[in-house]
């Protein structure tokens, strides 16, 4: 059970081992899905997804510290990085940029792995988004893939889907069957994201043919996929360590936060908003990276990214001066209502 605290949207006990579910549902998929694999790319994702079950689900009982999952992270990703089928050769032509060494691919590979990992993990915060986000993300991908003749991907991405779709149900509820993904959940999910994405990053020139972009531009598509997720860690990374805090401390500044704290949003409504943000953007940047070459669809992601980041590290000031002065013109209000009975009582 995970009782609420200071931080916690949620004010009620609620169990959060749901991410158990997706764990033996994937199992049980590989297993039927390994005939689909080129590179027998299902023995890899097996060791990967036990060893951060365990650690998930350890954390949901005991707290485990950041840098013991980040170790765990760690020894999965190699799993995934050892196998051919997921190495990247060639960046194809992003800022002129084609082939790259062996070493750079492990390099690169480990941190958009760890990155993703830990971005899903990190949005978890609030009823529903977690899931909204994942579902948008994994349609995504299993269109890609479908169009790509990926099929062990495309399976993947549904089957992780169905997980999801089914959890959303009982996350959003508000009776005694609400249940939360908790970390076992999170990270199992942020690592198949993860694989999809690398997966995607190392498909064949041949197979892009078949998509709706020019090829130079599949590293900011791949970027645009995961913008709810990205963009909430670099803003909130940046936050704690302008304010001099450790990047992994827990506070309530996230961007959903801001949306149920001072818009005051129900869960399902900001969860819905931001999933659909999501799969809008992501639209837009495929039209874009259609006709666009990597300078434009850059310099327009930049420019996204930092009005929206100086909107939201904005709220954290203006809204609280706002709510100050609400409340200081109420006790003003107040005074003078006081004050005004006072003289009519003497007046009668």
């Amino acid at each position: 059970m995970d009782k609420p605290n200071s931080r916690s949207s949620h004010t009620k006990q609620t169990p959060t081992l749901g991410g158990v579910s997706f764990f033996y549902t994937l199992i049980l998929a590989l297993f039927f899905l390994r005939v689909w694999c080129d590179n027998e790319e299902s023995i890899y994702f097996v060791p990967g997804l036990t060893i951060l079950f365990i650690v998930g689900l350890k954390d949901d009982l005991v707290v485990l510290s950041p840098y013991s999952k980040l170790a765990a992270q760690l020894v999965s990703i190699l799993f995934i990085l050892s196998n051919e089928g997921f190495t990247i050769y060639s960046l194809n032509g992003f800022f002129g940029i084609y082939e790259i060494p062996l070493y750079v691919y492990y390099l690169i590979g480990a941190f958009i792995m760890l990155t993703v990992i830990n971005a899903y993990n990190l949005i978890d915060g609030i009823d529903g988004l977690a899931a909204i986000v994942g579902i948008v993300i994994l349609i995504i991908y299993a269109t890609i893939f479908f169009m790509t003749k990926e099929y062990f991907f495309l399976l993947i991405s549904l089957t992780l889907n169905g997980c999801l779709i089914a959890f959303l149900k009982y996350n959003l509820s508000s009776t005694k069957e609400k249940i939360f993904m908790g970390d076992t959940g999170s990270l199992i999910v942020g690592f198949i994201i993860s694989i999809l994405t690398l997966k995607f990053l190392a498909l064949s020139p041949e197979k892009y043919d078949s998509l709706p972009f020019l090829i130079e531009n599949i590293p900011l598509i791949a970027i645009s996929i995961l913008i709810v997720p990205l963009f909430d860690t670099a803003r909130v990374f940046t936050i704690r360590i302008v304010r001099k805090r450790s990047p992994f401390s827990a506070d309530r500044n996230h961007t959903h936060h801001i949306l149920i704290d001072y818009f005051k949003m129900s869960h399902r409504k900001a969860s819905l908003i931001i999933g659909g943000f999501n799969l809008i953007f992501v639209y837009l940047f495929i039209i874009l990276g259609s006709s666009s070459y990597n300078f434009w669809l850059s310099t327009t992601l930049a420019v996204t990214v930092i009005i929206l980041g100086y909107l939201f590290y904005s709220f954290d000031y203006s809204f609280a001066n706002l709510r100050r002065k609400i409340r200081f013109k109420r006790k003003v209000n107040k005074v003078k209502e006081k004050g005004k009975n006072i003289i009519g009582k003497k007046n009668k």
